[in-house]
């Protein structure tokens, strides 16, 4: 992926979100993803947004993660949400966290999505009952983008019980990599080719990332 990983942007924006959220703050997801947005350098952040019942709970400070991660690396960040209703939610909420409430655009967000350019960071949370053609209708980067399933549960591979991102995309986009991660209520990422051809699957650098769940005291190592 032509995506340039810079772990340096990556710390910044992970030891903020840790500042910023709080250690009261369910905020694993966020620490993560926001030092993946970062870290990767993308240029335009999507999030489909969904309300938790708790407004102060994951979904926003996953949020406040992306925005933190958006002004490190400079790029654009789009907050997509159904109604007004909702905006009203999550902007009060933004503020409410001190960071800059970030672009948002309320609608269905398939139509909106149609009208966004090269996406390299899409996070969905499942329990959208549009997820999937969110996913499908986003105009990706050609120099590849990483999508983000949260609390991906619903989409099962029959023969392994396993979240299957060939269920959830179209085939229009090579993936390259996809991998589940423990954080939260789980995380299903999935690492798109770009268009032009260079690459292959599993073509990748690997590194190690270590994260402590500030919850629980575990420890993940995991490979990339």
């Amino acid at each position: 992926m032509k995506l340039v990983w810079s772990p340096e942007t990556a710390s910044k924006a992970y030891l903020e979100t840790i500042q910023t959220c709080g250690i009261s703050t369910k905020s694993s997801v966020a620490e993560f993803l926001s030092a993946m947005a970062a870290g990767y350098n993308a240029r335009l952040t999507v999030e489909a947004w969904k309300n938790d019942s708790n407004i102060n709970g994951e979904s926003i400070a996953t949020s406040i993660g992306l925005a933190i991660a958006t002004r490190h690396n400079r790029g654009r960040y789009i907050c997509v949400v159904p109604d007004e209703k909702s905006r009203l939610e999550y902007v009060g909420a933004m503020k409410n966290s001190g960071v800059a409430v970030p672009e948002v655009m309320v609608g269905v967000a398939k139509e909106v999505m149609e009208r966004l350019n090269g996406v390299d960071f899409l996070v969905v949370d499942e329990r959208r009952s549009d997820f999937i053609s969110i996913f499908n209708s986003a105009k990706l980067s050609n120099n590849g983008a990483i999508l983000v399933c949260k609390n991906g549960s619903k989409i099962r591979n029959i023969d392994s019980n396993k979240f299957s991102w060939d269920s959830v995309l179209d085939g229009k986009v090579c993936v390259v990599r996809s991998v589940t991660l423990p954080f939260g209520s789980g995380l299903e990422i999935a690492y798109i080719a770009s268009k032009d051809g260079s690459q292959k699957v599993r073509k990748y650098a690997k590194r190690w990332i270590r994260h402590i769940d500030r919850n629980s005291g575990e420890e993940h190592v995991i490979r990339r």
